[in-house]
């Protein structure tokens, strides 16, 4: 714990991590400075070099699985100039993409736009500035300010001082058991880094030479992209997924189920009493939690179909399987895989297994550990403030993209990121506008 008169720099507002979350977050802050004269300052801290959104998926013909519409401010201010469609203008696509007639824009296309976004706040964001932990400054016994330790991409290291901090740092990837001990070994693939993973583990593609094999785990929309993308990019190389399942599971996009994506759903979920809130959100993991665009399944399944035609098998689907064991090897990773209907386990070797095994996020990460003693527990409020005391009032600490099991599905999608920062925009400006009040009566 800190308690000294040697000052960091000092923003009103420190945002760490400026993905999706935090770039909205800035728009929101910057609209509502714009209409008032209470306008504080603000910074964020990004540990990549420059802005990107899932580069190691930027897929040929992936698309988003959401609409444009749900873009950084729609929901919130359809007339904002930072509206995807706006974008689509200023880029000179607008009656192009029309054409196209879609509600769904290339994967591509949309980090394209989130980085245009970006660039209107490059003097806001410190890019290679990565956060290592969050001490509490301290005066007369209450929580002041924290002080924000990290260190640039050169190894220098900086701390920066704020009285808001907003966190969006993202999930950690999840590499399961049994592929835990493998961390370090580059022919053990996360989805998160897929692209330069596979290019790493396998080089690049040759029409001769050794066929090349691939195992992929996980049953959702990344595993089989990825499988699809890996086929497509090495021809000569074997594809199986393995997923646990009987099937690969369609997601349920219908009206009524998508409405647990709508703004008005937050309330719904969070308001509700706990075990009927956790029983709302198991109701629909199925639009969201290892299930597949069911024209990407219909697909895949055409390409396994053709394969009974042509006799020449690339891809396997390996049904109500586990990888129960591996082991490195010169001649590459040797999983054995579990049938668990049949009862029956064979032993395969991969040149490359990824692990499309999505992300963990803790209810509380912890680089904030330094803040566990004016936690009041480690559950935000509806505007995704994390109660503290003894806190001077002027103290937040608003958390994006950790709060599933009290706000609900929405909160680690892009679904209601307009929404979400505006009510941390509002909630953060309410804190400055009223101390900014008690102090002017004081000086007078």
């Amino acid at each position: 714990m800190t308690a000294t008169t040697d000052q960091p720099p000092t923003d009103d507002i420190l945002g760490i991590g400026f993905g999706p979350s935090n770039l909205a977050l800035a728009i929101a802050l910057e609209g509502e400075a714009r209409h008032g004269p209470v306008r504080p300052s603000a910074r964020f801290l990004e540990r990549q070099a420059s802005f990107g959104w899932h580069r190691a998926m930027m897929l040929p013909g992936a698309d988003m699985q959401i609409s444009f519409v749900k873009d950084l401010v729609s929901l919130r201010d359809p007339t904002n100039p930072f509206s995807f469609l706006n974008y689509l203008h200023q880029k000179g696509r607008l009656t192009a993409f029309l054409n196209l007639k879609t509600f769904n824009p290339s994967r591509v296309e949309y980090n394209d736009y989130l980085a245009w976004a970006a660039e209107h706040f490059a003097d806001s964001v410190s890019y290679g500035e990565g956060v290592e932990s969050v001490e509490p400054e301290i005066r007369e016994g209450r929580l002041a300010a924290f002080r924000v330790a990290g260190r640039t991409a050169s190894g220098e290291a900086r701390t920066r001082r704020c009285r808001h901090l907003v966190l969006a740092a993202g999930g950690d990837p999840w590499i399961p058991e049994p592929f835990g001990r493998l961390r370090g070994d580059r022919r053990l693939i996360h989805s998160s880094w897929y692209l330069p993973g596979i290019a790493a583990a396998l080089g690049p593609p040759t029409l001769d030479g050794p066929e090349r094999r691939v195992l992929v785990v996980g049953g959702g929309q990344s595993a089989v992209e990825i499988a699809v993308d890996a086929g497509a990019r090495y021809p000569r190389a074997c594809i199986d997924l393995a997923i646990r399942a009987p099937a690969l599971k369609p997601a349920d996009d219908s009206p009524f189920v998508n409405e647990i994506f709508d703004p008005a759903a937050v309330d719904r979920v969070h308001d509700a009493p706990e075990p009927v809130r956790a029983e709302l959100i198991a109701a629909h993991r199925d639009t969201n939690y290892a299930v597949v665009d069911a024209d990407l399944i219909q697909s895949f399944y055409q390409t396994l179909y053709e394969q009974t035609v042509s006799g020449e098998t690339r891809y396997r689907l390996l049904r109500s399987t586990r990888v129960v064991a591996i082991e490195p090897g010169p001649a590459g990773l040797a999983a054995t895989l579990r049938d668990d209907v049949a009862g029956t386990a064979v032993a395969e070797v991969y040149d490359a297994v990824i692990c499309a095994t999505g992300y963990t996020r803790a209810a509380v990460p912890a680089m904030l550990d330094p803040l566990r003693p004016f936690m009041q527990g480690e559950t935000v409020d509806r505007h995704y403030r994390l109660p503290l005391a003894p806190a001077e009032p002027r103290v937040s600490l608003h958390l994006q993209g950790f709060a599933e099991a009290s706000h609900g599905l929405t909160e680690t999608l892009l679904s209601i990121l307009p929404i979400r920062a505006g009510e941390i925009a509002a909630t953060i400006l309410d804190l400055e506008r009223a101390a900014r009040a008690a102090i002017r009566p004081a000086a007078e």
